[in-house]
């Protein structure tokens, strides 16, 4: 497997996401162990001090699949709030999992369910809650 790049994840989302990924609901879905490892992973930081840049809950950016040549724009959220139509992605999703906590020039390798691989580059994170000043979005 390839080499994940450094990510950055903050206290607040972390909590939510743990309790999300502690509901019964989720238990049963394939991306949460990817998730986990990433949360493991991950330096955590308290949102004052999250660098703008960097793919955080409820943050948009663009992102491109470097073997498609496909371009993204998304919003990361959490399950309630995920809507395809609208480009809401669920941070329980493989796309999801694989974004959170990327700084812009980042790439990661995600495989996805049926074994086909994604290599995402962010491209831009267009907006960041915590950057603006909003520490409980």
């Amino acid at each position: 497997m390839a080499m994940k790049p450094p990510i950055t994840i903050s206290s607040t989302d972390l909590d939510r996401i743990e309790s999300v990924l502690d509901s019964s609901s989720s238990k049963r879905l394939p991306a949460l162990d990817q998730l986990r490892e990433e949360l493991d992973r991950a330096k955590i930081v308290e949102p004052e001090n999250m660098p703008p840049g960097v793919i955080t809950m409820n943050s948009s950016a663009r992102c491109v699949d470097e073997k498609s040549n496909k371009e993204y724009h998304f919003t990361l959220v959490y399950p309630s709030d995920a809507n395809v139509d609208q480009n809401r992605v669920s941070i329980l999703s493989p796309m999801g999992s694989a974004m959170l906590g990327l700084a812009e020039g980042q790439s990661i390798e995600w495989e996805l369910p049926g074994g086909r691989q994604l290599k995402l580059r962010v491209l831009e994170v267009t907006y960041q809650p915590e950057a603006e000043g909003e520490y409980d979005r």
